[in-house]
């Protein structure tokens, strides 16, 4: 298993393949997986600066193809969930979710929260386009700021 993922790190490391590995490791880090696509997106910028655009748009799009396959969980989950019992936590966070409906999905980009929100998104049926479209300005704000920011506050990383 070792071997594995040491070969797949190597197939896809910075900056041989880029974009893809940008685009794979976002989608990936917007399912469960525990995984963060900000260092990632960051590395490549800083090695090269003119892909800072490239590099957030696809970012954003695997991260919203990601929070868009955690909608359609969460749409095909429904059956299962409603059969077990439901804290009143869970009554509250509905309610609140339902009040806001898809614009809740502006706040997919959180960490801890963000993904399985998109989950419950479509575990309560709502709008599928219409939350893909507030993942994805919530995603691309984050990417935005976020490398920005790391661009800002670390100049002299790797070097350059």
């Amino acid at each position: 298993m070792e071997a594995w993922i040491q070969h797949l790190i190597e197939l896809l490391a910075l900056p041989e393949f880029g974009l893809s590995t940008v685009f794979i490791v976002s989608f990936i880090s917007a399912t469960l997986l525990p995984l963060g696509s900000e260092p990632v997106v960051f590395g490549l910028v800083k090695l090269n600066p003119a892909m800072f655009w490239p590099a957030v748009m696809v970012a954003t799009a695997g991260n919203t193809l990601g929070g868009a396959l955690d909608w359609w969980i969460g749409y095909g989950a429904h059956k299962v969930v409603d059969k077990y019992p439901h804290s009143s936590h869970h009554g509250r966070a509905v309610r609140w979710l339902e009040k806001l409906g898809p614009k809740a999905c502006l706040l997919a980009w959180l960490p801890v929260v963000g993904d399985p929100l998109c989950a419950v998104a479509g575990w309560l049926k709502f709008p599928f386009w219409a939350c893909l479209a507030y993942m994805a300005i919530g995603k691309f704000m984050r990417y935005f700021l976020m490398t920005g920011s790391l661009i800002w506050a670390f100049p002299g990383v790797l070097g350059i």
